[in-house]
């Protein structure tokens, strides 16, 4: 039976998890094949951009959040997947170096009318070694309940 199920997430509960190292080629290599901006490219052109510098890409930021989340809530949960991403919002840029970790917040959760699953809503704080929010995303997961028959 998987660790975590619906039952085990409360509104208001804060957990937090991770310890992703960010290197320089990682940043390139994602932007490379999926966000070709100069700024996640090149050091030289990044420095004349928004971004003042090399950085990585917000889907690259929230890619590595999905890292995290699965390898310290979802590998070993009753998780089924989820609809969508309700709000992402980049609020810093994620440099090289930089060290991520996660700050999960239970938003509220409710149960199906399919008895055997519920809907869990967080708030993911990603936050990089000095404790700043690099990105903030909200959105719902499913899980399964414990004991679908006593539902």
């Amino acid at each position: 039976m998987p660790r975590l199920t619906f039952e085990d997430f409360e509104p208001g509960a804060v957990t937090t998890y991770g310890s992703y190292p960010v290197t320089r080629e990682e940043i390139i290599a994602f932007a490379s094949q999926f966000d070709p901006q100069p700024m996640h490219l090149d050091e030289a052109a990044a420095a004349g951009t928004i971004l003042g510098g090399l950085g990585a890409s917000g889907w690259h930021t929230c890619s590595m959040l999905m890292r995290m989340l699965y390898d310290h809530v979802l590998a070993d949960s009753s998780g089924m997947g989820a609809g969508g991403i309700d709000e992402a919002k980049w609020k810093r840029p994620v440099r090289p170096g930089d060290v991520l970790s996660v700050r999960q917040t239970v938003l509220d959760k409710r149960a199906s009318s399919r008895g055997d699953r519920g809907y869990v809503r967080f708030r993911f704080e990603v936050l990089n070694q000095a404790g700043q929010v690099v990105l903030e995303q909200n959105n719902s997961i499913i899980f399964g309940v414990r004991r679908p028959e006593a539902a």
